[in-house]
């Protein structure tokens, strides 16, 4: 009598486990986008289409896939002004990262909530990419100064707080106008360019009235929740 097992091969498994893995990076990083934080690790494993014990077996804690799915953000983030850095034009440069920047933070609310609440998932590996960040901004920003198309005084910093401003808007709006975020890092960029560097045209028109009083009714309905 053959007494002989048949086992799986050990790469198909790593296969389906590394499949299973980047459908639920996938379905987090679509519900932190949309939702933010609070969501749960059931509501990933619906959007993942996987059984609720194969994100626990993979995540112990939503804590860890934060870290996991806002890890690679921030490296995208670093790709993102690496590759605007390389740009021929320095001006362009620094506005290809800063539309960059205020789509990114615009278009996803974990991201932007993870941002302003970095010690509430500290890491060493965020760190790491935070340092490898910061000077290339620096540098975007000296090369566009240098080229005389940033206004002496800006300062990279500023273009954090000019980021948040833009967020703060787009959040406000996103309900009534999602595209309105646009029409206001237009107006920052304005703001900062040198005099004799073009100004960007404001293609995105204002918030109506309506628009602004139905938004601080959505406003003010979800502070009262």
């Amino acid at each position: 009598m053959n007494h002989a097992t048949v086992v799986p091969p050990p790469r198909r498994l790593r296969a389906d486990a590394a499949r299973n893995q980047q459908r639920i990076i996938a379905a987090a990083r679509e519900l932190f986008a949309d939702h933010g934080l609070e969501i749960t690790l059931d509501d990933v494993a619906e959007r993942a289409g996987v059984g609720v014990g194969t994100v626990y077996r993979r995540f112990a804690n939503k804590k860890e896939l934060i870290v996991e799915v806002f890890d690679q953000n921030l490296n995208e983030f670093a790709d993102a002004a690496e590759a605007a850095l390389q740009h021929p034009d320095p001006w362009f440069g620094l506005v290809e990262f800063f539309e960059y920047a205020c789509r990114h933070l615009a278009t996803n609310r974990g991201f932007s909530e993870v941002i302003l609440e970095l010690e509430d998932v500290e890491t060493n590996r965020f760190a790491v990419v935070g340092n490898r960040i910061k000077p290339t901004v620096t540098a975007i920003c000296e090369r566009a100064r240098d080229a005389g198309a940033l206004a002496e005084g800006i300062e990279p910093s500023d273009f954090f707080a000019l980021v948040h401003m833009v967020d703060g808007i787009a959040e406000f709006a996103k309900p009534v106008n999602p595209d309105i975020w646009q029409r206001y890092m237009a107006i920052a960029l304005n703001g900062v360019r040198a005099d004799g560097t073009p100004r960007r045209h404001l293609e995105v028109p204002p918030l109506a009235d309506d628009e602004v009083e139905k938004a601080k009714h959505l406003t003010c309905a979800g502070r009262r929740r």
